[in-house]
């Protein structure tokens, strides 16, 4: 990310400036239900509109499969971002083409518009260099804010590079600063808690983060499988028998890279997989029997809040256990606030992402004193795993 050039160093007044924004936002009966993306997006359009810019927004939105279909129509999400900047944006019922164009020709400067879905073509998932000409045309410079769509090679993200001078928006910029913080040069020690039902999901992501990390912290189905790996008992919780070589395999090389893996030392096992179920304390290596794991215990919660006394940077990817079902949140909330009261002590950098991460960091009332939470899925693994992603190596090289 070392040549990705920001906005922020560019003269933009008086340019129509495309900017891609992943504005994919939760929409219920045509109102938005979630305006995390268009709250991170915000602060973008106003920038740039507040240096005289003619911003023109560029998003998708759902899966139309490049059909228009009216239940994917952006315009409602246009007026919530108007709500969201206390300021008018306009909307165009066309992303290229006369409709579009007129839209973007009548602006002024500090104008916003929002075009329509980009989706609505089939030729934006196809990278076609055609289709990124169109939209080329309605702008000078173009911008990318999408990290959460940068993992995919689209007009919009990709092949539009080649056409205008690129670069990123406030919010990527804050994305992959945040992100070159826990995996660039991190504060030492740096340590990783790594959750979720699958090792197999996370495979990728454990061997990529082995080299950087001082501790990795396996939680979740996934420690089951670990567990397994080391002999102890799991009654009948989740794991993956199949993939007991491979937690071998991460083990094995962890050690050789001087890379402590972390297990929970102590687990609460339930009759069921429902809501009060009952349930008990065990420690690792006791058999739980008819039961299964689904939190770790209290020893656990305290090994783990010791370490992150100790630790300078935290990356978190994944839940400790089922955080969903009430008490098995237990493990994954009072790390999330342990966490969260070092970062705002000014002890600890953490960095977090995925879908389930940022709910239950949200439940545990712990989201806001985090350093950054990233709201991309798939963009956010495929960065941890060392991928390259599209949208930003397209900024690097345009």
């Amino acid at each position: 990310m070392e040549n990705v050039k920001s906005i922020e160093n560019v003269d933009v007044k008086g340019k129509t400036v495309l900017v891609r924004a992943d504005l994919n936002v939760p929409m219920d009966n045509g109102r938005v239900t979630d305006t995390v993306r268009i709250d991170r997006f915000a602060p973008t359009a106003s920038y740039l509109a507040d240096q005289g810019a003619r911003v023109v927004i560029l998003s998708h939105f759902g899966r139309p499969k490049g059909v228009r279909q009216p239940s994917m129509c952006l315009e409602p999400v246009a007026k919530a971002l108007a709500k969201a900047l206390d300021r008018p944006v306009g909307f165009a019922q066309e992303c290229v083409g006369e409709v579009a164009e007129k839209a973007v020709w009548d602006m002024q400067d500090g104008d916003i518009v929002m075009l329509e879905n980009l989706r609505f073509h089939p030729e934006e998932e196809a990278d076609s260099e055609n289709f990124a000409r169109r939209l080329a045309v309605l702008g000078d410079i173009y911008v990318n804010d999408a990290f959460s769509c940068s993992h995919r090679a689209h007009a919009s993200t990709h092949a539009i590079t080649r056409q205008l001078p690129s670069y990123a928006g406030l919010s990527l910029m804050k994305e992959l600063n945040a992100l070159s913080a826990v995996l660039g040069s991190p504060q030492k020690p740096v340590a990783a808690l790594v959750g979720g039902a699958k090792v197999s999901s996370k495979i990728t992501v454990l061997e990529a983060l082995i080299p950087t990390m001082d501790a990795i912290i396996v939680g979740g189905g996934m420690a089951n499988t670990f567990l397994l790996a080391k002999g102890y008992p799991i009654g009948k919780s989740l794991a993956e028998p199949d993939f007991v070589d491979t937690a071998n395999q991460i083990m094995a090389a962890a050690e050789k890279a001087g890379c402590e893996i972390v297990l929970p030392v102590d687990l609460v096992a339930a009759t069921e997989f429902a809501e009060g179920a009952d349930n008990a304390v065990i420690p690792v290596g006791e058999d739980p029997g008819e039961r299964m794991v689904l939190d770790v215990g209290p020893a656990s919660i305290k090994d783990l809040t010791d370490r992150l006394g100790n630790t300078k940077t935290l990356l978190w990817n994944g839940p400790l256990g089922a955080f969903e079902i009430d008490p098995f949140g237990a493990g994954t909330f009072a790390v999330a606030k342990a966490a969260a009261e070092l970062t705002k002590a000014g002890k600890l950098i953490t960095v977090a992402g995925g879908g389930d991460t940022v709910a239950a960091l949200n439940a545990a009332g712990a989201s806001d004193d985090f350093t950054y939470i990233s709201t991309a899925g798939g963009a956010f693994l495929e960065w941890l795993e060392g991928k390259e992603l599209p949208g930003v190596a397209a900024l690097n090289q345009a």
